[in-house]
C-alpha cells in the first residue's frame, strides 16, 4: 500500500488516469493506447447496481489491458450518478474491493470507514475524495479538507474545486506545492483546465483524463494531456 497503485510507483511519476464511463471493454482498450497509466472505472456512470455486473466489467477488461483499477461510485452528492441507497452503495464497494488496486471513497461518506478499513484488509489503495463545484475554498479549508482525507486513512487524498479566478487556481497549487502527503489535485471549467496539466509540477501524484466524452468540467483527453505534461516536466 502507500504511495504505489499497482505497478505504478507515485513517489517518482504522476499517474494520468483514464477515466472510464461508458463501453468499459472498448475504452479501456483505447486508453491503454492512448497512453495512460491507470484506469478508473466510474462504476456509477456505467451503470452498475450489483457486485456481479462489476466483476463482469472487471474481467472483460482485465483480460483486454493491463492496467490497474481504481474503482469509482460516485454518489450523487459529489457529481456522481449511483441511483441506489447509500447502503447499497457501500455494499457494493465492499463486495468489489479485492477484485481492483485501489477505490475511490468520498469525504463526505458517512460510511467511509468500511471502505478504508477493507482496502487496508485486502491491500488496496484507497485515494479519499472531495469535490467542491461550486466554488474554490480557503487555503486553508483546502488544507483541512487534505488534511482530513488522510487523517481518514487515505493513501491519496483528492480534491476537485471550481476556481472563479486564476488566483483560486493559484491557491490550489500552493497547497499542492505544500503538501507532504500524497494528493491529487484538479481545478475545474476551463479557468483551471491547465491545472490537469501543471499540477504533477507542484506535486499532485495523480491527474485525470478522458477517452471519448469528459466525465469532469474542463477534463482533457488522455494523450493531449499526456503530450502537454511532457512539455513541462
Amino acid at each position: 500500500m502507500g504511495e504505489s497503485i499497482g505497478e505504478i510507483n507515485l513517489q517518482n511519476k504522476t499517474g494520468v488516469v483514464a477515466s472510464i464511463s461508458d463501453d468499459p471493454v472498448n475504452s479501456s482498450i483505447a486508453a491503454n493506447q492512448l497512453g495512460s497509466d491507470i484506469l478508473e472505472l466510474r462504476f456509477d456512470l456505467l451503470g452498475i447496481q450489483t457486485p456481479e455486473d462489476a466483476w463482469n466489467i472487471i474481467e472483460k477488461v482485465r483480460n483486454k489491458v493491463n492496467l490497474p483499477f481504481i474503482a469509482t461510485l460516485r454518489s450523487g452528492q459529489e457529481g456522481g450518478d449511483w441511483q441506489g441507497t447509500e447502503k447499497d452503495r457501500i455494499k457494493l464497494l465492499l463486495d468489489i474491493i479485492p477484485s481492483v488496486d485501489a477505490v475511490d471513497i468520498e469525504l463526505s461518506a458517512p460510511e467511509k470507514d468500511w471502505i478504508i478499513k477493507s482496502a487496508a484488509n485486502t491491500d488496496v489503495n484507497v485515494i479519499v475524495s472531495s469535490h467542491c463545484f461550486t466554488s474554490t475554498p480557503s487555503v486553508k479549508e483546502m488544507r483541512t479538507i487534505l488534511d482530513n482525507c488522510h487523517n481518514s486513512g487515505a493513501d491519496i487524498a483528492k480534491l476537485a474545486v471550481m476556481p472563479k479566478s486564476l488566483q483560486d487556481v493559484l491557491n490550489l497549487l500552493q497547497v499542492t506545492s505544500d503538501s507532504t502527503k500524497p494528493i491529487s489535485t484538479i481545478a475545474m471549467g476551463e479557468i483551471g483546465k491547465h491545472s490537469r496539466i501543471i499540477s504533477p509540477c507542484y506535486g499532485s501524484v495523480l491527474t485525470y483524463g478522458s477517452v471519448t466524452s469528459a466525465v469532469a468540467p474542463g477534463q482533457l483527453r488522455v494523450d493531449k494531456l499526456k503530450e502537454f505534461m511532457e512539455l513541462v516536466l
